[in-house]
């Protein structure tokens, strides 16, 4: 809906026209006695009409039902509110930069813009701790979980082909850093971006996207292209990493269109907590007093006439 405003259960909403429908036949086929005066015989109903015994039905409780049917049914949809202290929750939000530092990637004309990339998704990030893994061969956790922009530039901007001494491509043991890392702050629901050539994916790397996913985080994949490659070069797996984000309920992008893991990365804390299960934490949901408010129709069907 809006930042700070949403739905949390929109699809009670898909009850309304049903609503209006019901509403519409009760109004235009709904006698005001009933379906008395067709159990009834005429002159017997007259009979009683003549006597006084017959009082007429008053249809306004039909619209007093389909006013507590609507409240009910909008109280069920879940209108909510960001809570003023959701930024205190900012810690079970993270967001982990795995960038490939393999020789296919640091030896391109290309890695310049992927430490570029990787600070673009650390100002999406926003109030969000990132963290930054290093990986090749290996995977090394170069920069610990930290709001502080400045140092974190300073830490992408220095590595190079020579900050990972493990010649290979292993993305598994990356996003197995990523989830150890999560873990041990306490991480409820965090993103995780590889950005990569795709070299080295495996079913280990696709069985640690799908624990990712299962565990609450999302991994978002951003593919690097050297069109200046020689032939022999191992080439750029861009199905791979879409299929890898896929596994982990990310986004994928390139170099080149990032537009769509830069987004999910810019969500709110709020967003990202309701996706993660956490909405309670991040909303306050307006839904009860709505269903409440239905009592009062309800109750104005109990009225006595004089």
């Amino acid at each position: 809906m809006t930042e700070a405003f949403t739905l949390l259960r929109p699809w009670w909403l898909l009850a309304l026209p049903l609503l209006a429908l019901l509403a519409w036949r009760a109004a235009h086929r709904a006698a005001p006695l009933g379906d008395w005066v067709k159990v009834v015989e005429p002159h017997l109903m007259a009979a009683l009409q003549a006597r006084g015994a017959v009082r007429p039905g008053r249809r306004s409780s039909q619209g007093l039902l389909v006013a507590a049917a609507a409240l009910l049914t909008l109280g069920l949809a879940g209108p909510a509110v960001e809570r003023r202290d959701v930024a205190g929750f900012r810690n079970l939000d993270a967001a982990i930069i795995a960038l490939d530092l393999s020789r296919s990637v640091a030896e391109g004309g290309r890695l310049g813009e992927a430490r570029a990339l990787a600070q673009a998704v650390a100002e999406a990030a926003g109030t969000k701790a990132v963290a930054v893994i290093a990986y090749a061969g290996d995977a090394y956790l170069v920069a610990t979980p930290t709001t502080d922009r400045d140092a974190l530039s300073t830490i992408l901007f220095a590595l190079d082909g020579a900050t990972v001494p493990d010649r290979g491509s292993h993305p598994a043991r990356a996003l197995a850093l990523a989830r150890r890392t999560l873990a041990e702050g306490a991480v409820v629901t965090g993103d995780v971006v590889l950005v990569s050539d795709g070299g080295g994916l495996d079913e280990t790397a696709s069985r640690e996207a799908a624990a990712l996913r299962e565990e609450g985080h999302r991994l978002h994949t951003v593919l690097v292209t050297d069109p200046a490659l020689p032939p022999e070069a191992p080439r750029p797996d861009g199905t791979g990493l879409t299929r890898l984000a896929a596994l982990g309920g990310g986004a994928a992008g390139s170099l080149d269109a990032p537009g769509p893991v830069l987004a999910a990365i810019s969500e709110t804390v709020a967003r990202h907590l309701a996706e993660g299960g956490y909405a309670v934490l991040a909303w306050r949901d307006l839904g009860r007093w709505l269903a409440g408010l239905a009592l009062l129709p309800v109750l104005l069907l109990f009225r006595r006439s004089a």
